[in-house]
């Protein structure tokens, strides 16, 4: 159904925008900080992807434990993310955001100096705990910048950053551990973060608008049905995105029996995706209630299939990885806005469950994908792990939250 999405089940933010002179300047520097700062959260992130054996030799340990430092990171977010959340509930969301972005550049400073792998994964567990907090703060502060029904395109602005840093983070990361070792890739990426905090402190608006809420509003935000089914929604559909990216070096070497020096090329071209997926499906997820998510997931299935069956020839493998990254990522700003016009009066922690759910998904399709090959179905059969996560994700979307309008849940003005 064609409609403006969820114009009376506007969030706070949205609600003071209206009836306040904003104070920004320039809001265009404003979304750009934003990005930045995503940006740096991605470099570091997809960054560490790329440096594994590095320091698993540093550190005396091998590939399997150094993967830990990888999964702690994703149980900060999954974890960490919503409790800074929580706590940080009443806060106004520039202050947050600049202290979230403080606690990046610790994480990441203490990263490069970590003596032991014990050390290590603890400081990636505190690094991921910015990612999720980060995400969903900005994506308020993004929605009071756009004004009222524009929450797609505020997600996707903010998500922005990330997927750049899809492109870049992890051959640039692979390159500086290479060349300078694997402690000046997380130097690297402290630099980059010290630029987005400089950004962010220059061009965040300060105002009363982006104060917070209350504790018992964003607690009674987790006690609805709706809530939790999106983000289950949100973290089987996505699960492809992993249950693909993770595999891209197989799929190009093994199956499409391809030079090792074309990976890079299908991590950009998978990237490049993602970031037009991401723009094009905020504008989307502001028009239409599930428009979005359908189409999103529903073409993703269509290119996965297409990979399991004939992803062997790099001429069909290439264009079906920009087309899982693009319809994946043109869903996510749609979940987005599902997920605050269920708790509108819990924009900053329904930005944080959703990137929760995105960590979370990318477990499953790692896991989903492991499985598969396990089994001896072959490289690219880690597709299918996807196509079935992907569609219990659409499923269960179609069949319970698809059809529902959001409750009008009171909020402060």
């Amino acid at each position: 159904m064609h409609q403006h999405a969820y114009d009376s089940q506007c969030t706070a933010e949205e609600k003071r925008h209206t009836t306040a002179k904003s104070p920004i300047r320039n809001p265009k520097l404003t979304l750009f900080a934003l990005a930045l700062g995503t940006f740096a959260i991605g470099a570091g992130e997809f960054g560490s992807n790329g440096i594994i054996q590095l320091f698993a030799s540093d550190l005396d340990v091998s590939v399997p434990v150094a993967t830990y430092a990888i999964t702690a990171y994703a149980f900060g977010v999954m974890i960490g993310s919503p409790a800074i959340t929580l706590l940080a509930a009443r806060a106004n969301r520039r202050t947050l955001l600049l202290g979230l972005i403080a606690l990046f550049l610790v994480g990441n400073g203490l990263s490069a100096l970590a003596p032991d792998i014990v050390l290590f994964v603890v400081f990636r567990f505190v690094t991921g705990s910015v990612q999720g907090a980060f995400f969903g703060a900005g994506a308020v502060v993004a929605a009071y910048v756009y004004g009222p029904g524009k929450g797609g395109k505020a997600f996707a602005t903010v998500m922005g950053g990330l997927t750049v840093a899809t492109i870049a983070g992890s051959p640039l990361g692979t390159f500086i551990g290479q060349h300078a070792g694997w402690r000046a890739m997380y130097g690297t990426v402290v630099a980059v973060g010290l630029v987005a905090g400089a950004a962010l402190v220059a061009w965040l608006p300060r105002t009363d608008d982006l104060r917070g809420s209350s504790l018992t509003g964003e607690l009674g935000a987790l006690r609805r049905r709706d809530v939790w089914l999106m983000v289950t929604v949100a973290a089987l559909g996505i699960s492809s995105i992993f249950a693909v990216y993770t595999f891209i070096g197989p799929f190009v070497t093994d199956a499409a029996l391809r030079d090792a020096s074309l990976i890079p090329i299908a991590l950009a071209v998978f990237g490049l995706g993602m970031a037009v997926g991401n723009q094009v499906g905020g504008r989307v997820a502001d028009r239409y209630e599930n428009r979005g998510l359908v189409l999103g997931y529903g073409g993703a299935l269509v290119f996965l299939v297409l990979i399991g069956v004939a992803g062997g020839n790099l001429v069909v493998l290439l264009p079906c990885l920009f087309g899982v990254g693009a319809t994946m990522m043109f869903a996510i700003p749609t979940i987005q806005v599902r997920l605050t016009a269920f708790a509108p009066d819990a924009p900053t922690l329904m930005g944080t469950l959703n990137l929760a759910a995105l960590n979370l998904a990318n477990c499953l399709g790692a896991i989903g994908g492991a499985v598969a090959l396990d089994a001896g179905w072959g490289t690219l059969s880690t597709v299918w792990a996807g196509f079935v996560l992907t569609t219990a994700g659409l499923l269960l979307y179609v069949t319970t939250v698809a059809r529902v309008k959001p409750t009008p849940v009171p909020v402060r003005a």
